[in-house]
């Protein structure tokens, strides 16, 4: 006989299901998750940076990335890391974008990951960066 109390959805549902969820990563955890998190991937990996990496909110010319976490090695330049982001959204030479750290500024492109973590990370230990087309700030 059929339990109607334990109806379960196929794991495959369940997978497509998660990859719909287009909220910001801040809206998907709570922050005692986010902070858990970031504490176990810092003490396997201390010399990596957590990142988010998420696309800008009205952006509509850049594809959505296939994931949004990154684990960057700390000796990386943001320009450097700005390459890796171009190549994983397959951009041509000629399409531009921006990083936008914090939702607040454009850092140095000669600056280190491990710098811009130490200045600009969010209260829970993750970077959170922003890609967009065009500058943000403004009419956009």
């Amino acid at each position: 006989m059929w339990d109607k109390g334990k109806v379960t959805m196929p794991e495959k549902v369940i997978e497509e299901e998660k990859e719909k969820d287009t909220r910001p990563f801040k809206q998907r955890k709570c922050f005692d998750v986010r902070r858990g998190e970031v504490r176990g991937i810092r003490s396997k990996f201390p010399n990596k940076v957590p990142v988010i990496v998420e696309r800008y909110y009205k952006e509509l010319q850049l594809p959505v990335l296939d994931k949004s976490k990154f684990l960057v090695p700390q000796e990386l330049s943001m320009s450097q890391f700005s390459a890796i982001i171009r190549n994983r959204m397959s951009l041509n030479s000629s399409q531009a974008f921006y990083l936008i750290v914090n939702n607040k500024s454009i850092s140095s492109m000669s600056m280190t990951l491990a710098e811009v973590y130490r200045d600009e990370m969010d209260e829970d230990g993750f970077l959170y960066v922003t890609y967009a087309s065009q500058e943000m700030f403004g009419g956009c």
